[in-house]
């Protein structure tokens, strides 16, 4: 797998998304404290109104953002993204309102909201044979599970020497070091964008997401990975120190468990997905995080609690890791961010869902019922997916384009009603519908 670093400027992308990463877990962790700081024992609801914040921005913001995206050089625009980043960072030490931390967290996660979805898109066509993509996804989860663990062991080291406030100048690095990383590496231009309206820019990769079959089975998959997550991140504290009564460095470790699994899961995946295909690993990994949940019920300490999270974290990568793969099929590379972007905002909108909804059924009905109704919502979901992601699933189609003069650019084999002919199909101008594959 990490052959793949060997490319010049995917090593320079990747050094970028991980050193990011890294200040912006230094961050979170810098941002538990400043709430704590100024709210005392309401900073569990500055938190989470925060969180808030972040998922609108994500949802809101990542479509509109898109829609622009194309008509930006690639560099320059990721690169003012990471500049604004590292300058909201470098404002967060100051500020002494609740509100204010409010209003950089929104202009924060907007950036990122812009930024993600834009480097995401551009991956493919960095790399553009889908082994060397598969390489990549794969190195990107493994980033984000080591983010996970790095970050707040980095940040304890930090706060015996340091204040929680200069954990923010961490970030400032971070995000500058991203943008230098960036500039250093010169990134494939964007296809020429044709004129549309705004409109069209901003709901064009939601049209085309929502048209693709697969991409509506990603959407049913996304739910189920936030309703086994959302036990995770929500109920992991609740779970071990309230039920248990053990201590936060168990809280630490069942979080681990959770990274472990999932970074097994993404150093497996390349070979894996050699010999199955993207819908079967998905759906397997869908499988093993519903029936962790409902094996949930009967967890009774924390070695079983161990084992269980560790199982969900396989799950969670293997449902999670091949979805790059889904969208780079399902477009043409103009088209791309926008589909980044449409699957940014929607699977921001299934975590936006089942967050509260994970911490309202703990704190209501206890945690077996939890652990059922989540693992049920994963249930439906699941079977949505199959329903509506069919087994056969080609890239190339043979299709009509009924009414289609013979003598068009994009005819093949003249029929009485048109054209038809076979290619990769993806939804487009001229493939507004996907093809009945019963015929």
């Amino acid at each position: 797998m990490l052959k793949i670093l060997s490319h010049r400027t995917y090593r320079h992308l990747f050094a970028a998304q991980v050193i990011a990463l890294i200040g912006t877990g230094l961050a979170t962790v810098a941002l538990g404290l400043l709430a704590f700081d100024l709210a005392g024992e309401n900073a569990g609801m500055v938190l989470g109104t925060a969180l808030a914040i972040k998922m609108i921005a994500y949802v809101g913001v990542a479509p509109v953002a898109a829609a622009f995206a194309d008509r930006l050089p690639r560099r320059t625009m990721l690169v003012a993204l990471d500049l604004v980043r590292a300058a909201v960072a470098l404002l967060l030490p100051f500020v002494s309102q609740i509100w204010e931390v409010y209003v950089l967290i929104f202009v924060l996660q907007a950036a990122s909201a812009a930024f993600t979805p834009t480097f995401q898109a551009t991956i493919p066509d960095v790399l553009p044979l889908e082994k060397d993509y598969t390489k990549a996804l794969s190195l990107s989860r493994l980033a984000y599970d080591m983010e996970s663990l790095v970050s707040p062991m980095l940040a304890a080291a930090l706060l015996t020497v340091i204040g929680f406030h200069d954990l923010f100048a961490g970030t400032v690095v971070g995000f500058v070091a991203s943008a230098a990383l960036v500039v250093s590496v010169v990134l494939p231009a964007h296809p020429a964008p044709q004129h549309r309206g705004i409109y069209e820019r901003t709901t064009r990769g939601l049209r085309i997401y929502l048209a693709t079959p697969r991409l509506r089975g990603l959407l049913a998959i996304s739910a189920a990975v936030a309703a086994a997550g959302s036990m995770v991140f929500v109920n992991t504290v609740v779970i071990v120190q309230a039920g248990m009564g053990l201590s936060q460095s168990a809280v630490a470790l069942a979080l681990a468990s959770f990274g472990a699994g999932s970074m097994v899961a993404a150093l497996a995946l390349p070979q894996l997905l050699e010999k199955l295909a993207d819908r079967t690993a998905m759906l397997g990994g869908i499988g093993l995080m519903i029936t962790g949940l409902f094996a949930g019920v009967f967890v009774v300490g924390n070695a079983s609690l161990m084992v269980l999270w560790f199982v969900l974290g396989v799950g969670y990568s293997t449902a999670q890791t091949p979805s790059g793969r889904l969208l780079r099929r399902s477009a043409h590379p103009e088209d791309r961010p926008a589909l980044f972007a449409a699957q940014f905002a929607l699977s921001h909108v299934c975590w936006l869902l089942f967050y509260p909804l994970a911490g309202w059924l703990g704190t209501r009905f206890g945690m077996p019922a939890s652990f059922l109704v989540l693992g049920s919502a994963g249930g439906m979901a699941l079977v949505f997916a199959v329903m509506v992601w069919p087994n056969r699933d080609p890239e190339v189609m043979e299709h009509e384009h009924p009414g289609l003069p013979s003598d068009h650019a994009h005819g093949a084999i003249a029929t009485g009603h048109g054209v038809r002919h076979s290619h990769p199909f993806v939804v487009d101008d001229l493939h507004t519908r996907w093809p009945d594959l019963r015929r």
